[in-house]
Parts: C-alpha cells; sequence; structure tokens
C-alpha cells in the first residue's frame, strides 16, 4: 500500500514532511486537506490526527501525526532510499538530534512568528505587528549568532553531512528568507552559506515545486 501524506498548500510543516519524502526519493499519495473549509476537523481527518493538525502520515497500517516524528520515521524506515538523513555512528547522532530539538524548541518558534508576521499576514491582507516583528528579531538574532558559532566548525548542523538537522529548517527558512528577516541571515557568513546550501538541494526544490 502506497504513502499517503495529509497536508495542506503553505503548511509549514507539510512542507518539512514532503521535503523527507523528496529526499528520500518515496513515492507517495498526496491528499489535499481543505483547512478554509475545516476538513481537518471532520471525523475522517481526526481519527488520523486528533489534534487536528496537519500533516498526517499512513504507511500500510500505520498512521503518524507530527511532521518530525514522520521525518524521523521515514528516514529510520526507508535507509536505503535517496538521501541517508541519519548518521551511524551514536555519538554523532547524538549531536544532530541536539540540533534536531534546537530547531524545535529555539528556531522554530520565533521564525514561525515572524513568518506569520511578514509572509502569511500580509498574503491574508492581515496587518503586520511591528512590535511582534521587532521584540521575535532580536531573539533571533541571538538564535542565529549561536547557529553562526556552530556552522564555522561544520558545514551543517550535524557534522559534516546534510542530516533531517537541517532539513527540519527549510521550510520556515523558505518563508523567512522572502522577507525583510533576510538581512539577519545575509549578515551572518557562515549562516547565509548554510541557508543557500541547503535551500538549492535538488529535493526542496522538488518539495516546493510538485
Amino acid at each position: 500500500m502506497a504513502i499517503k501524506l495529509y497536508g495542506a498548500v503553505g503548511s509549514t510543516a507539510t512542507l518539512r514532511v514532503k521535503a523527507c519524502l523528496a529526499e528520500k526519493e518515496i513515492d507517495y499519495e498526496f491528499v489535499t486537506i481543505n483547512m478554509s473549509n475545516k476538513e481537518h476537523k471532520t471525523p475522517e481527518f481526526l481519527s488520523r490526527n486528533p489534534f487536528g493538525q496537519v500533516p498526517a502520515l499512513e504507511d500500510g497500517d500505520l498512521k503518524l501525526f507530527e511532521s518530525r516524528a514522520i521525518t524521523q520515521y521515514l528516514a529510520l524506515t526507508y535507509p536505503e532510499n535517496g538521501t541517508n538523513l541519519i548518521i551511524d555512528d551514536k555519538k554523532t547522532m547524538a549531536v544532530v538530534g541536539v540540533w534536531i530539538e534546537v530547531e524545535s524548541q529555539k528556531f522554530e518558534l520565533i521564525g514561525s512568528k515572524l513568518a506569520w508576521e511578514l509572509a502569511y499576514k500580509p498574503m491574508f491582507g492581515l496587518t503586520t505587528d511591528d512590535a511582534v516583528v521587532e521584540e521575535n528579531e532580536k531573539k533571533l538574532e541571538q538564535v542565529l549568532d549561536v547557529y553562526e558559532s556552530r556552522l564555522s566548525e561544520s558545514k551543517y548542523l550535524g557534522g559534516d553531512v546534510f542530516t533531517l538537522a537541517d532539513l527540519h529548517h527549510l521550510p520556515v527558512l523558505k518563508f523567512l528568507l522572502g522577507t525583510k528577516a533576510k538581512r539577519l541571515f545575509d549578515t551572518r557568513s557562515h549562516v547565509s552559506a548554510w541557508a543557500a546550501d541547503i535551500q538549492s538541494r535538488p529535493a526542496w526544490v522538488k518539495a516546493t515545486t510538485a
């Protein structure tokens, strides 16, 4: 039975899973969930994700939700497909795990607020809250200073190869780099080079255009 991904256009969490599927070169069926029509709150969808959020994934009789849990499942279950997004060495993988957590607990929390204010609100005809932008730009600068230090030591966050730690950043990066927040990345040479590198990966281009 083919893998099915239930998601929404413009959803960063959906894009995270699409990026992983593209890197792993895994065929799947994409089922669009119309969130404006509240499809994510229907009993049918809630049977896949009881929290009523996208994405959700089915692989045979297995049902998963939460984008990072899905990407880790795909990386572990299909190691021979496409790009290896995990590291066999346990110590190196532990470092990758640290940066997976940093993305989730630091970068995403701040970056998603900025993306909402600077990218999504203008698309929806809403007014950007400049105070929220200023507050979170300062927070993001502090996070990116840590990234700059880390990326001065290695090409990618987890080490010398591209892993889930890098991939998980792609969706929020995509939106931030299209706004004035891009300057926060451009003024940090290692962060800027890393962001350009991972954004140009063929699998990411495929994930965002397919």
